[in-house]
């Protein structure tokens, strides 16, 4: 569908305000056809100047010169709305909603990562290439050399069969994020230097612009091996403009095991000290200024921690208080070292805490949590934890590992004696994440596979389609060990139905009642 319109500027803001949106008396003219309405005093021309993009009536448009009118003084523009066959119209998030868009809808969201505004209002006209398919109708779209950022994405009026990554505001900070994160856990350990510049290539190649590390990382944990995640992404990273990626990493919790980390320390706790030298050489291991986001790995107190479900009353034991530990923060916030904080392996009485101390104390607040989430592992989260962290209530961002329940519900475990799960983790270190790889665990697995199959998916399109559409879900972490996963998985997210059908969701649930939580230990 074609609309013609008289701009009031040359220049397209991405989100006018109301009283300066352009009318919605548009003309409506079916391209590639001698019946179209014409504006009166109008006439004909030949040639069709694509001109930019451009956000209107809460819709995205690709926006082109006149075709098939002369142009008045004041220049007429026409938007082509890319629609499916069955005319599905794109969908556009408001604040506590992700943006969404039907999967037959052709539009790309631009990438936010320059920017600081929310999803609702990015610059459309920023980082567009896009080329549209109706019928016999093609036309090439570039946008104006001003623009900062061009992202390539191949759309069809016709198949719109595939829906760009999208970015998501984290928390109460100004970081907008893709809805995926890379994952660098195995960086150092599964993975050579040149394994892991190709895998951050491709991410952010393709949308990604946030990686997650650690100062514990890789996995498994190791003093030989300590630190060598964040020396290949500093490798990486010295080629690539350092406001272009953004850094998550994290310093250890409470931890008597892995003192090695400190250089005069038998314990590690989350205080003042700790804090100080794990960022101190976080910064100088990964060689750079700040850390984007800040997080503290798991608590300083006892926790039910990795599958745990319960907690155990005896383990309680006295901890760094919370209002120290921001105090900490603060001064590393002050010096520029660190722009944003956050928590993982949190529990809603951590969160809250955490929060009243910022409030009272004027500290700074965290902004999201890093916990494990997955359809092998709701319940820690959907039972409190998302009532806490609602944009109503303390708007804190969830930051998801082990969406596919560290690879089971990529299905490679189902078969024992193939060569993806003789090289996947549970059987290069036996009993690491065990959680996933127990009988019930595998039941589940298989009952989520037959729901995929039943809806022509993959194992890995459900999954991810499923953590992707969670309400309350910021940006799903993503850890692969070669660019072929990688890009599977990237895939699954940009190109599976967004949301997931509500039968496939039906069905989801109904494994979730058979099988609530089956990776606890």
């Amino acid at each position: 569908m074609v609309v013609i319109f008289p701009p009031e500027k040359t220049q397209q803001r991405s989100n006018p305000p109301p009283s300066k949106q352009h009318p919605k008396h548009l003309y409506e003219i079916k391209p590639n056809t001698t019946n179209t309405q014409i504006k009166p005093g109008l006439k004909e021309e030949k040639e069709s100047n694509p001109i930019d993009a451009g956000f209107c009536g809460g819709r995205w448009f690709l926006r082109f010169a006149v075709t098939g009118f002369s142009r008045p003084k004041n220049h007429l523009f026409q938007i082509l709305e890319a629609y499916s066959s069955q005319l599905v119209k794109p969908q556009v998030s408001t604040l506590n909603q992700k943006a969404e868009m039907a999967s037959s809808t052709a539009f790309s969201t631009s990438p936010p990562f320059l920017s600081n505004t929310n999803t609702t209002t990015t610059s459309s006209s920023n980082r567009i290439l896009s080329h549209i398919n109706l019928g016999s109708h093609s036309t090439h779209l570039f946008s104006n050399a001003r623009r900062r950022k061009l992202i390539r994405t191949s759309i069809s009026a016709k198949q719109g069969n595939k829906n760009p990554l999208q970015y998501r505001k984290l928390g109460d900070s100004d970081l907008q994020i893709s809805e995926i994160t890379l994952g660098t856990m195995t960086f150092g350990e599964q993975n050579t230097e040149k394994e892991a510049h190709e895998m951050l290539s491709y991410a952010f190649e393709h949308g990604i612009n946030i990686l997650d590390t650690a100062e514990a990382y890789p996995v498994p944990m190791k003093k030989e091996t300590q630190g060598k995640t964040d020396l290949y992404i500093s490798s990486w990273l010295n080629s690539q403009p350092r406001d272009k990626v953004i850094i998550a990493t994290k310093v250890c919790g409470y931890s008597e095991r892995s003192a090695y980390m400190r250089d005069n320390a038998t314990v590690l706790r989350v205080d003042a000290a700790n804090i100080k030298e794990s960022v101190e050489k976080s910064l100088k291991r990964l060689n750079t200024d700040y850390i984007d986001l800040l997080q503290i790995h798991w608590p300083d107190r006892y926790a039910p921690l990795f599958g745990e479900f319960t907690y155990d009353y005896s383990k309680w034991r006295p901890s760094v208080p919370f209002a120290e530990q921001l105090r900490a923060f603060q001064e590393l916030i002050d010096e520029g070292k660190v722009r944003y904080i956050g928590v993982s392996n949190e529990t809603s009485y951590g969160v809250m805490e955490f929060v009243h101390a910022a409030k009272v104390e004027g500290l700074p607040k965290i902004v999201s949590i890093q916990n494990s989430y997955s359809m092998l592992f709701r319940c820690r989260f959907e039972v409190d934890l998302v009532e806490v962290c609602h944009p109503n209530n303390c708007n804190i961002g969830l930051l998801a590992y082990s969406p596919l329940g560290g690879g089971s519900l990529s299905g490679k475990y189902l078969a024992i004696n193939s060569e993806a799960a003789r090289k996947g983790r549970f059987n290069l270190f036996p009993g690491y994440m065990e959680r996933y790889n127990i009988s019930i665990a595998k039941e589940a697995t298989i009952k989520y596979m037959e729901v995929a199959k039943k809806h022509g998916l993959t194992l890995v399109q459900l999954a991810l389609g499923f953590t992707r559409d969670r309400p309350f879900m910021t940006s799903s972490i993503i850890g692969a060990t070669s660019v072929e996963q990688l890009k599977e998985d990237i895939d699954a997210i940009v190109t599976t139905e967004r949301p997931l059908p509500q039968e496939v969701m039906a069905d989801i649930e109904s494994v979730f009642k058979r099988y609530k939580d089956p990776a606890i230990l």
